[in-house]
């Protein structure tokens, strides 16, 4: 609890990173993702938002997967292995989920049974759907500051507009 005469922390800017864990750009925005926290550390707020591509048959269930990482306090730590993956993945499906999900030291037969009784559905279905609504077609996509930026063609230049709104942001 703080005391009421101290002044508050300034909000972080938020950073929403539409993905699919299957997709190998996802893969490929992962250097910039690492530089920005590194630069920004706690001052930008970055959320994975789920965004599996009918292309990609695993990516539905990689992402309940992700969630349930995330409640076992290992989301992005989850996320970047599945990336690093994301062949594989296409190949061995579930069992791949679970294998990396044991390899990080987490309940992996709670990733399992995760996956079979859906208590992730509603999050992925929800961040899927907002996706939609605002425009993202595919991944990579960034929103921060309002602003949608399109990381499924090129990486060119992203983390450097990104950087700038973010800057923006934290002066404003």
């Amino acid at each position: 609890m703080s005391e009421t005469n101290s002044p508050s922390a300034p909000s972080p800017a938020v950073l929403d990173v539409w993905c699919d864990l299957q997709c190998p750009d996802c893969h490929a925005a992962l250097d910039d993702l690492r530089a920005l926290r590194a630069r920004y550390g706690d001052r930008l707020d970055i959320r994975l938002r789920h965004f599996p591509l009918e292309k990609n048959r695993h990516a539905y269930a990689a992402a309940q997967a992700a969630e349930e990482a995330a409640e076992q306090g290992r989301g992005w730590e989850f996320a970047e292995a599945l990336l690093a993956r994301t062949a594989e993945l296409g190949e061995r499906g579930e069992a791949l989920l679970t294998e990396v999900a044991a390899g990080l030291g987490m309940d992996a037969e709670e990733v399992d049974t995760a996956l079979i009784d859906g208590r992730h559905l509603l999050i992925v279905d929800a961040d899927q759907a907002e996706g939609k609504a605002i425009g993202v077609t595919g991944t990579p996509t960034y929103v921060i500051g309002g602003e949608r930026l399109d990381g499924g063609k090129s990486q060119e230049g992203l983390r450097e507009r990104i950087e700038e709104i973010a800057d923006r942001l934290s002066a404003g």
